[in-house]
């Protein structure tokens, strides 16, 4: 019987990074039988749902329906409901991918369980101690068996942290193994109504130091604005960032076309076509120009690749006016980070 192997979601972005690990697995000779375990950070059809269909991912065999709360209530909710699925149906290993609170939860519930642990996107580092991510991304490399990281910096630096070289791995980008998968039917769907290829750039905000505080947030809200005057500018709009944005009574940026939360096929179009990306999210690919809006990144290979810039507010329209270039391509970044991932498992599962 093939080992039974649980991948772990909680919120959106961890899906594109687990698609890599399924697809891997299912376009070569079995060597475990995998699961997707949703908790249900997000898990509405606009954060969660659709996704699913537009990466090819079966519904998940099981679904905890944890959300909302404060983080140690949305954590500690999730440790016991990964607990009580586990002890009735015990995997193998879990693969926990990227950096949220449910995420952490479920590595803390399998460690406690004496369950292995593989952590995709391991090794990151921000440098700010109060960033919730990077709490989490800390924790979860201490606990976990397997690490595998998005390039061979990142792995040795875990490896300087004391982590035996045997559980290190660099990998890749995961996110770049489903761009790359899905780009051709994405570059087939049109664009939203107004926006022309190669004359607008793209705005992303979601992080709780730049959307939770109305001083930070209207100074973003201001400072899109103004960028818009340099270039059109479309920004997808989070659900918790539209929620402050009504909470704290801030109206939308004149000249940026608002748009609800994409579908994963409609941004990665989006992204496609556009000039430029303005983000507090990871780095862009494709080698868009990229402008990060926050005081540290958790990937500076993007920053000496040359297509990342750190900027504040008050620089964005300078930025947006004199971006960087293009992006030098970054090793591993090449779309084969599942196969490296099932290689891992493969010789896991043999010892």
């Amino acid at each position: 019987m093939l080992p039974v192997l649980h991948l772990v979601a909680a919120a959106r972005p961890n899906l594109p990074k687990l698609a890599a690990l399924w697809h891997a697995l299912a376009d070569a000779p079995p060597i475990c039988a995998p699961v997707l375990l949703h908790t249900g950070q997000h898990h509405d059809a606009a954060m969660f749902g659709d996704l699913l269909a537009d990466l090819a991912l079966p519904a998940p065999g099981i679904a905890l329906g944890v959300s909302g709360g404060t983080h140690a209530e949305l954590t500690g909710r999730t440790m016991m409901a990964c607990e009580a699925a586990w002890q009735r149906d015990r995997p193998a290993l879990v693969v926990v991918a990227g950096d949220v609170d449910g995420a952490l939860a479920a590595g803390l519930a399998a460690r406690k369980l004496r369950i292995p642990v593989a952590h995709l996107e391991a090794g990151l580092r921000c440098g700010d101690a109060g960033m919730p991510e990077e709490i989490n991304r800390r924790a979860l490399d201490a606990i976990s068996d397997l690490l595998w990281a998005p390039d061979e910096a990142t792995a040795a630096r875990l490896r300087a942290e004391g982590h035996g070289a045997g559980r290190v791995r660099a990998v890749g980008n995961a996110m770049v193994d489903s761009l790359l998968r899905h780009l051709p039917a994405a570059r087939a769907r049109p664009l939203p109504d107004g926006l022309a290829p190669g004359r607008y750039g793209i705005v992303t905000l979601h992080r709780p130091a730049n959307v939770d505080e109305a001083p930070a947030l209207r100074a973003l809200v201001a400072a899109v604005e103004d960028a818009a005057v340099a270039l059109p500018l479309a920004w997808p709009l989070h659900p918790r960032t539209r929620a402050r944005m009504e909470r704290f009574g801030l109206v939308p940026p004149r000249g940026v076309r608002m748009l609800p939360p994409l579908r994963y096929l409609d941004f990665l179009a989006l992204m496609a076509h556009a000039r430029l990306v303005a983000t507090d999210s990871g780095a862009a690919a494709l080698g868009l120009p990229c402008l990060t809006l926050r005081p540290s990144t958790e990937r500076p290979a993007t920053l000496e690749a040359g297509g990342n810039r750190l900027v504040t507010a008050a620089q964005l329209r300078d930025a947006v006016r004199d971006p960087p270039g293009r992006a030098a391509p970054i090793a591993l970044w090449d779309g084969r980070a599942g196969e490296r991932m099932r290689a891992h498992l493969a010789e896991v599962f043999a010892a």
